[in-house]
């Protein structure tokens, strides 16, 4: 109908009225909160480049699993920041059953049973050179990295993992995890793979959360996503479905969002959104000059998200937007 008859913004004018017309509802089941970690008891390490993120022992770990718990939280995402002597170019530390972050997946599992814990599998967080994966003559080898990273997934299964994220991007990685895992009786651990995971300057923060960019020699680019490229995300993400992926991951999110929708749309699989860490870190840093609300900026990434059809968010902002959502 002609204007005047149809006026769009009747549905606009009150508070009441929009909350009943929203097309995309955010909510707390919509988030997963990354944690990092180190090791020691009692200490909360700040992050320089991602201000109100801290490295956590796992003693404090433990407390925001129980926070994220009570905020209605569903998972967590661990990521560990090894010890300098216990990294090697070979990244054995990753099959160790009492590292970091297996003693974490045990501690929480026992004080927070009803909370889902992602563990991130690649070598970057054990490896001397910063790298997924295993490096031979500068390339990093992918078919030697599999088989250690199918070892690395049975091993944090064994402490109590509930989802494996593989975020390596090496070939043939989500089946081999896979047929491990059907084979050593863990029939139920998830797949929540990172199908689409493009080489990306919004990674620098993570890294130094995780101790590995200052070690980094060259780039990831010859395993990880080129940002030119749709067609090849989608070829990436139904191979992995096909090799026994329950769940998809896209990162980074916002400038990504075309493939958000492109996987919802064509795959029709659960498909997750990891809000990166370069993203959070221009949120804070415009917010902390005043020039961007923060909690505005957040939940409207959010809304995006969930807009181009994610089903969740990893996001560093989750237990604010959790206090948020629930407080509204």
């Amino acid at each position: 109908m002609p204007f005047p008859l149809t006026r769009p913004r009747r549905i606009r004018a009150h508070q009441w009225s929009r909350r009943l017309h929203a097309e995309t509802k955010v909510s707390v089941s919509d988030l997963i909160w990354p944690l990092f970690l180190i090791e020691g008891t009692g200490a909360e390490e700040p992050i320089a480049a991602m201000p109100g993120v801290n490295r956590l022992t796992i003693d404090k770990a433990v407390d925001a699993a129980k926070r994220a718990a009570a905020l209605g939280i569903p998972a967590l995402a661990l990521f560990p920041n090894t010890p300098a002597d216990r990294r090697s170019d070979d990244g054995v530390e990753a099959l160790n059953e009492d590292n970091l972050i297996c003693r974490a997946l045990k501690a929480i599992k026992d004080a927070v049973p009803e909370i889902g814990l992602a563990a991130d599998v690649a070598l970057d967080p054990y490896t001397a050179h910063g790298h997924d994966g295993l490096m031979r003559d500068g390339y990093i080898v992918n078919d030697e990295t599999v088989e250690v990273l199918v070892q690395q997934a049975l091993t944090q299964a064994r402490a109590g993992a509930d989802i494996l994220s593989p975020s390596d991007m090496m070939d043939g990685r989500i089946l081999h995890i896979r047929e491990a895992l059907e084979g050593n009786g863990f029939v139920n651990v998830q797949l929540m793979s990172y199908a689409a995971k493009y080489a990306s300057a919004f990674y620098g923060p993570f890294r130094d959360a995780v101790g590995s960019g200052s070690r980094l020699t060259g780039d990831k680019r010859t395993y990880q996503m080129d940002a030119a490229n749709s067609d090849e995300a989608v070829r990436e993400a139904a191979l992995d479905l096909e090799e026994g992926a329950d769940s998809l991951i896209v990162k980074p999110g916002l400038p990504y969002l075309d493939i958000v929708a492109r996987l919802k749309t064509e795959l029709e699989t659960p498909v997750f959104v990891y809000h990166v860490s370069g993203e959070y870190s221009k949120i804070v840093a415009a917010a902390e000059r005043g020039w961007l609300d923060r909690k505005a900026a957040a939940l409207e990434h959010m809304q995006a998200f969930k807009r181009a059809g994610a089903d969740g968010v990893l996001t560093y902002f989750a237990p604010e937007i959790a206090e948020w959502l629930n407080g509204a």
